[in-house]
């Protein structure tokens, strides 16, 4: 296993070179590892689950942080079933089940859908017969075939707000579906004794696809929440090109001086997704803060504020934290901004006429110690393979969910 050096988490570049820092991040180092080691990786809380989508090999997971992989995705055909993967889908699964061989306690799902891979979700959900024939196979192929340990149901979205075919009636469908994949991985776990997992995948940003909207619009949380193990809730993308004016990609709490109209100002926020969530039936326990290892920004943004909460011209491609620390925290023309009610940094290019939002270290260990505060189940990343090579972000969370913090 390889000893995080947490203190390097902790103290600005111009620091580290120091001796005292040095020694320093040694300590915080090998108490970090011990951490790790004496806690079990499968805790009931605080979890660290991962999507995998193919952005780095397989062996080079950090599976020693993870509990959960999720395997990013499963496309429905077009009769509306789980269907064989690829022959290159076929190796990743392969190499998933070798990465647990070694790893035991480490869980794998797969995830079925995506932002525009599943566009025959509504079709899948309308009927009794499609649902059930859609759990079926599903179940069969992808758990008693492939051997993933639970399904992650990622259909974006039902009723409105998606790019995909969409009704009315989605909304009651989608919990329809969500109970029969239920019941048929139950009646599986009834056989083989033991439990397989089923999660769900729900959004949290008030601006979607065709402008104003609300998960409710999608989805009966109450009714949903007894059914599935957990919700990797989406709880960034809260500003994006559907939003009216440029914004952080994920605020831990509203910030009065936001230019969108309400609700939206107060919801589109950590503390605000996981206070509707809750009032809407869904507990802690089934909640995973979804974490953002990427950045977006707003090209044609005012200089007033540094490019915060004004009109745009066009979004700013989404762009790992990988290539922000390696390239745009090195470059002079991108200045550094933090919001201390967002509890976030932003880059504003003045050149360019760009704001652009991220999380940072830092950041992230604020977003772990809400975690902790607030009795969540865990973090849900999005997506492995767009850490640096030292798994900064990583490590953040990892060390905010296993050492104490100040409330935050």
């Amino acid at each position: 296993m390889r000893t995080p050096r947490a203190g390097a988490l902790l103290c600005p570049p111009a620091v580290r070179g120091g001796t005292v820092m040095r020694l320093l991040s040694r300590a915080l180092g090998a108490l970090l590892g011990v951490l790790i080691l004496i806690t079990p990786v499968r805790a009931a809380v605080p979890q660290i689950v991962a999507y995998y989508h193919g952005g780095m090999p397989v062996a080079a997971i950090p599976v020693q942080y993870l509990n959960t992989v999720i395997y990013a995705f499963e496309e429905p055909n077009a009769a509306g079933r789980c269907a064989t993967p690829s022959a290159a889908q076929q190796r990743t699964i392969a190499a998933l089940r070798r990465l647990r061989r070694h790893h035991p306690r480490l869980t794998l799902l797969v995830s079925i859908g995506g932002w525009d891979e599943a566009p025959q979700y509504s079709d899948i959900a309308l009927t009794a017969a499609s649902r059930a024939a859609f759990a079926r196979s599903c179940v069969r192929r992808m758990i008693a075939q492939d051997h993933f340990d639970g399904l992650d149901l990622d259909w974006e979205f039902p009723v409105h707000g998606g790019m995909n075919r969409s009704r009315p009636q989605d909304r009651a469908d989608a919990t329809a579906l969500v109970r029969a994949l239920r019941r048929r991985l139950d009646a599986l776990g009834a056989k083989t004794h033991r439990h397989y997992l089923l999660t769900i995948a729900t959004p949290a940003g008030t601006w979607q696809e065709g402008g104003a909207y609300s998960v409710s619009d999608s989805y009966d949380l109450a009714a949903i929440a007894p059914q599935v193990d957990w919700f990797n809730v989406m709880t960034y993308d809260m500003n994006t090109i559907f939003s009216p004016v440029s914004g952080f990609n994920t605020p831990l709490r509203a910030d009065p001086h936001d230019r969108q109209p309400q609700p939206q100002r107060a919801r589109d926020n950590l503390v605000g997704a996981v206070r509707y969530y809750e009032a809407h039936g869904v507990p802690a326990d089934k909640i995973l803060l979804g974490i953002a290892f990427y950045g977006r920004g707003f090209e044609g943004v005012s200089a007033r504020h540094a490019g915060l909460y004004s009109k745009f011209s066009a979004g700013y491609p989404e762009t790992p934290w990988k290539t922000i620390a390696a390239h745009m925290l090195r470059d002079p023309a991108w200045v550094r901004h933090w919001s201390a009610t967002a509890e976030a940094p932003w880059l504003y290019n003045a050149r360019r006429h760009i704001f652009f939002t991220y999380d940072d270290p830092h950041s992230l260990g604020i977003k772990a110690a809400f975690v902790r505060h607030e009795h969540l189940r865990g973090v849900m990343i999005w997506v492995l393979g767009e850490d640096d090579a030292r798994d900064s972000l990583l490590r953040a969370l990892v060390w905010g969910l296993h050492v104490p913090h100040a409330t935050p």
